[in-house]
């Protein structure tokens, strides 16, 4: 029997302990890491608390100066921690893994959220008795009544309802289609840190002061708009100073006591570096380095952004601050190394919470994707692949830790050196870097109206999607649209399995009625508009209420549009800016292969009868193998199969058609995307057996990958599929997520390299837009799966980003081990 080829991750997890404490010995970050790795997070209720009490204190105020007022109560009372043997400081909870609250979110659940946590199978969160009571009796009560969750709830109109909530007591997602603002205050963001880098906060507070002083004193729009504004940027500005302040103080503290001389002149720095930033300029690459942590740390404080505030192109912005320094001999590659990777650490305590079913139920494993972006393009359109590039991929290779989420930007003048080094890194086989394709991104942003020199800048923001820094404004969280539930609805005359008896979507009348495929792709469309026409209700409601309830003058403040139109960046609309929302589509290859089944199997081959497979179906194959064969049979997306693809095509135009004609009037691009997240996982159990063969109630496809275990034609094939599917025509398309899986052994060595390097080329010249790959053994996921205990430490991409395998749901696990796991490219 042939040995198993292990991927460099999968080796080091066999490796033995003692090596692997050595070498914690050895390394600062290892020794941070060993503290907390694998421990449960705990729940901090410092955030919620402060915030809760300031909001009390500033009732009738206007909503952005009532936020800056909170965030500077936060600063003043907050507690301060300097972690011992760490060189950068803060964090917004207690020592470990913690996770904050954010009451005005979903306060309307608090309450019993806290009661489940602890014992919830997906990402569960600890809190102690102590806290649980201050959520119960001091914050939750505040906010009921306030959130924005319940005033969505009220908002849509019942049929939209319907098939956005359960009609129960807190108004539990169908996941049909499924509204994602109530979980978050802002779809993923990242700010232009170069700016504060720059300028300070002092620099920043000056800009508002002088503003300020400019305003019309009989102009009503100064007075209750651009005043208020002004001076919550000014108050900000003092509390993140003020905060920064507190870590000085507590370090220099800290220092007094300190007996080992070393420790106590790091200290003595770490106090005169927080002193320094981020109220003034940075000088150095490690008071850029504490700077920038402040300022992304203080921005998960602020608000809950989807997906947590990302770290922006973060080789650039550093690099003029890495070369100063060693050209000066002030820094090497082994300091500059060991200052990211103690930022890599404190971002791994920071626990993104979600209370709401279905937030966590979206981003299972402690979900995070505060993206560093790295190489690209130059604002002038140059490549932009420095030395700082490579160190932040070496440390993806040495460092075992799922943070940061690492996105390396592709595009036709890559250079040689930094393909292989990028590929090197994903054979490491802990899923890291995601790809990001300037051929296709770039030309979409110009599309939609970007300046080259912006969307030459953009940077990788959440899961698969971009920003362009001070360009982009729109942050409302957008629908989830379950397709493959409008599927069902065509099959059952608008019912579906789960809810009995309820006509939740149309009546396009008895399936088996239907004479022809024409006659049943006819109806399905129908179901797919009418999903359509409520998320876009939906999404009306959401732009109408947001700015009600959440404001960010730290986010606004780093903005320029915001800044010169004194407008928080959740105003429904920015002059000048470009809103660039979307919507998804879930479940995507589950319904191409589904109608192509039924073209193939009941209209053209004749196998089947509707009669007989809906029987099938409703009887979830049980008793009916030989009829789940004959569809599994059918032709399928990811194959390069131009019968099922021409299928997806013609789903993607019809969508596309539907928001060019539509999203015009809501004041947005609403661009199509396939990015799921794992929402595939619970949006699949809501679906009864589809003709596809998949099970009922099982997870649906991810993204714009094949089907679990349909894509039986190579990598190459996906990719073939995946181009053969998109409406190149259309401006209002955007992120399609692809995961890939191969085998360490069709990567082995030099050749190995060569053939993904390769890869990756064609998937760049094809101009798709996203890929990531598991490099794992299939044996490797099954015994983790028996065996959780000796892995720990395992690694796996799961939906733009990494995870611990042992910490997500069996679901969730066995939707990954269902991944076709090629052995050749």
């Amino acid at each position: 029997m042939a040995v198993l080829e292990l991927s460099p991750q999968e080796r080091r997890i066999q490796e033995n302990h003692e090596r692997a404490a050595a070498q914690e010995k050895e390394r600062r970050p290892l020794r941070l890491l060993h503290r907390f790795a694998g421990t449960r997070p705990r729940i901090d209720i410092e955030r919620g608390r402060y915030f809760t009490e300031s909001f009390k204190m500033t009732e009738g105020e206007p909503l952005i100066l009532r936020w800056a007022k909170a965030l500077y109560h936060y600063a003043e009372c907050a507690t301060v921690y300097i972690d011992d043997d760490q060189l950068i400081v803060g964090r917004a909870g207690k020592e470990g893994r913690y996770g904050i609250l954010y009451p005005e979110l979903d306060g309307d659940v608090l309450d019993e959220a806290i009661r489940n946590l602890p014992s919830r199978e997906s990402s569960p969160f600890d809190i102690s008795d102590a806290d649980a009571e201050i959520i119960v009796k001091e914050i939750a009560p505040y906010w009921k009544g306030k959130t924005f969750h319940e005033a969505l709830v009220q908002a849509l109109p019942d049929k939209t309802r319907q098939l956005t909530y359960n009609e129960d007591e807190e108004h539990t997602s169908r996941y049909i289609v499924n509204e994602t603002a109530s979980f978050r205050s802002s779809i993923q963001w990242v700010h232009d840190y170069e700016k504060p880098l720059k300028n300070g906060f002092k620099g920043i507070r000056a800009e508002a002061e002088e503003a300020l002083s400019g305003l019309d004193e009989f102009s009503a729009v100064d007075a209750l708009e651009k005043r208020p504004f002004l001076e919550a940027v000014i108050l900000t500005a003092d509390a993140i100073i003020l905060w920064a302040h507190r870590h000085g103080k507590a370090a220099q503290e800290k220092a007094e006591q300190e007996k080992n001389p070393v420790r106590k002149a790091e200290l003595l720095e770490i106090s005169r570096i927080c002193y320094k930033v981020p109220e003034n300029p940075a000088e150095t690459f490690y008071e850029a380095v504490q700077s920038q942590w402040f300022i992304q740390l203080f921005s998960r404080i602020e608000q809950k952004t989807g997906t947590v505030i990302s770290n922006g192109r973060m080789d650039q912005y550093l690099y003029p601050y890495y070369k100063a320094d060693k050209e000066k001999g002030q820094l090497d590659d082994e300091r500059a190394s060991e200052l990211l990777e103690c930022v890599w650490v404190s971002m791994a305590q920071y626990i993104d919470l979600y209370l709401s079913k279905t937030g966590g139920s979206f981003n299972e494993g402690y979900a995070h994707w505060e993206a560093v972006t790295v190489g690209g393009q130059t604002k002038e359109g140059e490549d932009a692949t420095n030395e700082l590039t490579y160190i932040f991929l070496r440390s993806k290779r040495e460092f075992p830790l799922n943070y940061p989420d690492l996105a390396a930007r592709i595009h036709a003048r890559s250079p040689r050196r930094y393909l292989y080094e990028v590929v090197e890194t994903i054979k490491d086989g802990s899923g890291f870097p995601k790809l990001i394709n300037d051929e296709e991104v770039i030309p979409l942003l110009l599309a939609k109206g970007a300046a080259f020199e912006e969307a030459y800048d953009y940077a990788v923001s959440g899961c698969s999607e971009v920003r362009m820094p001070n360009r982009d404004t729109y942050t409302s969280p957008c629908a989830y649209i379950n397709f493959a539930a409008a599927l069902e609805m065509t099959l059952y005359n608008g019912k579906m399995q789960k809810y009995g008896e309820e006509e939740i979507g149309l009546s396009t009348g008895d399936a088996e009625n239907f004479q022809t495929f024409d006659e049943f792709l006819k109806a399905y469309l129908k179901q797919q508009k009418n999903f359509m026409k409520h998320a876009f209700i939906q999404q009306h409601e959401i732009i109408r209420l947001r700015s009600q309830h959440f404001a960010a003058p730290l986010g606004s403040s780093l903005h320029e549009l915001c800044m010169k139109q004194c407008k928080d960046i959740h105003e429904p609309h920015i002059e000048g800016g470009i809103d660039l929302g979307y919507f998804e589509f879930i479940g995507y290859a589950t319904v191409i292969d589904s109608l192509a089944a039924i073209k193939k199997v009941v209209y053209e081959d004749k196998r089947l009868t509707m009669a007989r497979l809906k029987e099938a179906l409703e009887h979830n194959f049980e008793g009916y193998e030989i009829e789940r064969q004959i569809l599994k049979h059918a032709p399928a997306y990811g194959n390069n199969d131009s019968y099922a693809d021409e299928i997806g095509r013609l789903l993607d135009r019809e969508l596309l058609e539907f928001t060019k004609q539509y999203s015009k009037e809501l004041g947005v691009h609403l661009d199509l995307r396939y990015v799921p997240f794992t929402s595939n996982v619970p949006f699949g159990k809501v679906v009864s057996a589809t003709p596809n063969g998949r099970k009922a109630y099982t997870p649906l496809s991810d993204g714009s990958s094949a089907s679990q275990g349909a894509d039986h034609n190579g990598p190459a094939a996906i990719l073939l599929s995946n181009f053969a599917t998109k409406n190149y025509n259309f401006r209002n398309r955007a992120a399609r997520l692809l995961n890939v899986k191969l085998s360490p052994q069709c990567v082995k060595g030099e050749a190995g390299t060569e053939k993904l390097v390769s890869y990756i080329e064609t998937w760049r010249d094809l101009k798709l837009w996203h890929i990531q790959f598991n490099i794992i053994n299939q044996e490797t996921l099954l015994d983790a799966q028996k065996h959780p205990e000796n892995y720990g430490d395992l690694l796996v991409r799961v939906a733009g980003y990494s995870a611990y395998f042992c910490e997500l749901s069996k679901d969730l696990q066995d939707d990954i081990i269902a991944r076709t796991a090629h052995v050749a490219i």
